[in-house]
């Protein structure tokens, strides 16, 4: 049986390399920690429960890359102007962290819906 210490230390951080050409050269993404999922999950539900697509896939880019060290390299902060580089680059990273993240296009649309 597991322990708190066991669980608290694990390390459960699993990263993956995505080519972006666009981009000229590589990013890395990272499973998102619970904290950094709720967050991308709730960003996708705008006011009164309606959709909130708005930079989606700069959100998830946010929540997702990360540094050598394994760190978040991007802060909300950073949506805006991320939201602003190629959408076929953004599209590349954001599959990728889908997949790795195993979000589904159909969660995300329910996610958008409640």
């Amino acid at each position: 049986m597991l322990t708190k210490d066991d669980i608290l230390n694990a390390n459960d951080q699993q990263t993956e390399i995505v080519n972006v050409p666009e981009w000229g050269g590589e990013v890395t993404i990272a499973i998102m920690s619970g904290f950094a999922r709720d967050r991308f999950e709730g960003s996708i539900v705008g006011a009164n429960g309606g959709t909130n697509m708005v930079n989606v896939r700069a959100k998830l880019v946010v929540a997702s890359v990360v540094d050598e060290k394994g760190d978040l390299m991007f802060s909300d902060s950073d949506i805006i102007r991320l939201g602003k580089k190629s959408s076929i680059a953004l599209d590349r990273v954001f599959s990728a962290s889908q997949a790795l993240n195993k979000i589904t296009d159909s969660e995300v649309d329910e996610l958008a819906k409640n």
